[in-house]
């Protein structure tokens, strides 16, 4: 996770801290992929054989197939989308020696999240959490876990703030306790939400029958994959207001979409009864996918209007 900014709190700024925390973030494995050299031929025994650079090497020398059956874990932070969980570990780490003259406990973490339409951030719920910890120490090379997952629901900039509160005690020669101090810091990691489907809606009203007759609209909607690796579109269904009707026309499930690729799909929406001439409410567009490893995602958008 990429770290922006350091801010440490304590009464005296000079003495570093017995607590560390470290953020990481839970990401699902996806499947080795593999290169193969290109055969050569210098029959001066230079030659390398091209299974030397396979992940997962098969009896066929020939196979070129760019996917392992192996499982491997992100190098870097990745990409974060719109519509999917945020999840992350904080470890607090105390960095004392058996041999110190000082102790730890209470040791307790809180975070918060600022979004580009919250910046002074909402509180996050951490599980895994032991009210007990609050009072029982924390043993020198040991680590205090705590796990966040917060949906991400808008576009932008978004920066995790973790604080992290204990008491450092000062022990005497026989193991006593001679002094202590309360101590606190705080680190802040930014991170950018982007879009992974985005949607182009479009609304056309149908010509009626009759003035009398009940209206109509239909609502077209592409979907395309913005993202960086392929989704499964599960589901995408209407919402609609009060009083209508929805059938879906070509709105199909299980929607293979590959990166920058698109797919449309159409809702015909009628009225159940004669209604008022003029602009119409009409629905909200829902969409739920997975990524290529299965993470679930979803994406509600605003209400969608006909025309006056």
């Amino acid at each position: 996770m990429a770290q922006y900014q350091r801010t440490v709190l304590s009464n005296q700024l000079s003495t570093p801290h017995s607590v560390s925390i470290k953020v990481l973030r839970l990401s699902r494995p996806a499947l080795a992929t593999q290169t193969p050299l290109p055969k050569t031929s210098f029959d001066n025994g230079l030659d390398i054989s091209p299974s030397a650079s396979l992940a997962h090497p098969a009896a066929n020398d020939d196979s070129s197939f760019p996917l392992a059956p192996l499982l491997t874990l992100p190098s870097a932070f990745g990409a974060a989308y719109v519509g999917e969980t945020f999840a992350c570990t904080l470890c607090a780490n105390n960095e004392l020696t058996s041999d110190s003259t000082k102790s730890v406990s209470g040791v307790r973490i809180t975070a918060e999240l600022q979004t580009p339409s919250n910046q002074s951030g909402i509180a996050l719920e951490l599980s895994d959490y032991d009210s007990e910890s609050a009072s029982t120490g924390l043993q020198p090379g040991a680590t205090l876990q705590r796990t966040v997952r917060q949906p991400l629901k808008e576009e932008g900039t978004h920066v995790l703030s973790i604080t992290v509160t204990y008491t450092e005690t000062t022990l005497d020669e026989q193991g006593g306790a001679s002094g202590g101090r309360a101590r606190t810091f705080r680190k802040l990691y930014q991170f950018i939400a982007q879009n992974l489907v985005a949607v182009r809606s479009k609304v056309t009203s149908s010509p009626q029958r009759s003035k009398e007759s009940p209206r109509s609209w239909s609502l077209e909607a592409q979907l395309e994959n913005v993202g960086e690796a392929s989704v499964v579109i599960e589901k995408v269904w209407l919402r609609e207001d009060e009083g209508l009707e929805v059938r879906a026309v070509g709105a199909e499930q299980g929607i293979v979409l590959k990166p920058m690729d698109v797919e449309q799909v159409m809702f015909i929406v009628r009225e159940g009864e004669i209604g008022e001439n003029g602009k119409r409410t009409l629905a909200q567009l829902n969409i739920e996918w997975r990524s290529a490893m299965g993470e679930r995602g979803s994406l509600t958008t605003g209400w969608l209007n006909s025309k006056g």
